[in-house]
């Protein structure tokens, strides 16, 4: 069990992320188009799709990594147009820990770039880990840690720089359903305690409802663009057997797979997919 030690952290202000008409293009290839989000302040925002439908490319573009070709992003009021500290990302793989860091010096990373004193490197250091409930593996190197934990001290190597906006691409993808299943749970719980803005992008249906305030779900790819937005109004924790929770699951799994059928039907195999289902029958 994760022992979380309670601390005196400020609660950080959520800023505001909106996408107006993002374009995004790599040469002739249209990844995404028009593109329209209104993110609020302290909102948990999933991108949900089938593969390929460009949710990584938006949310790279967010983090100020991908030019926009069209439209424009902006967090806070103020244009996207490069990395930014107000925009902090978790990404998939935990290999973007330095792996001849501690975890301590890890998390301390970004405000030693600010030219934070060594004192508050270690205050805020010892502050996020005890928010992720791993400050008893400070002195510990990433590859000393599981997979699950490696992802924890991601996170709070992202909010030790306190941005308004965490960005996450699908950041439990390679974690094993046990460890994933705490990992949204620990989430869930980090996010509420730190107030920060989160946008996650998943394909997992049931990760997107037990995390989200509202469901993005994309169209798929090429130039995918937001299909339908579905609010979760459920009480947090989630019961993923709510009724409500069980309905939703279905209106998601009708709108993706109306959009997965529509990529088949695009490649040429969707009547080779049906016909393999009659002969499975």
């Amino acid at each position: 069990m994760t022992e979380v030690v309670e601390t005196a952290l400020p609660k950080v202000r959520g800023a505001a992320l909106c996408a107006d008409g993002v374009g995004i293009r790599f040469d002739s290839f249209q990844a995404v188009q028009n593109i329209s989000l209104d993110i609020a302040a302290g909102e948990f925002l999933c991108l949900l799709g089938p593969s390929g439908c460009g949710k990584s490319t938006l949310l790279s573009a967010m983090a100020g990594f991908v030019t926009v070709d069209e439209g424009s992003l902006s967090v806070g009021g103020d244009r996207i147009t490069g990395p930014d500290p107000e925009l902090g990302m978790v990404f998939q793989s935990s290999e973007a820990l330095f792996d001849w860091m501690t975890v301590r010096q890890n998390v301390a990373f970004g405000p030693r770039m600010r030219g934070a004193s060594r004192a508050e490197q270690t205050k805020l250091a010892d502050e996020y880990l005890g928010l992720v409930g791993l400050r008893h593996c400070a002195d510990r190197f990433p590859g000393q840690l599981s997979g699950g934990m490696r992802q924890r001290v991601q996170i709070a190597r992202v909010l030790a720089n306190e941005p308004g906006v965490v960005l996450m691409d699908e950041p439990f993808g390679a974690l094993d359903a046990q460890t994933r299943q705490v990992m949204q749970e620990e989430t869930d719980r980090i996010w509420r305690a730190s107030g920060c803005t989160v946008v996650f992008v998943t394909h997992d249906i049931d990760e997107a409802i037990l995390l989200a305030d509202r469901i993005a779900v994309m169209t798929a790819g090429p130039a995918a663009s937001v299909k339908s937005v579905y609010p979760v109004d459920l009480p947090r924790p989630r019961d993923e057997d709510d009724p409500s929770a069980v309905e939703l699951r279905r209106q998601l799994r009708e709108d993706i797979g109306e959009e997965v059928r529509k990529a088949l039907r695009d490649q040429g195999l969707d009547d080779a997919s049906r016909d393999a289902e009659e002969d499975d029958r």
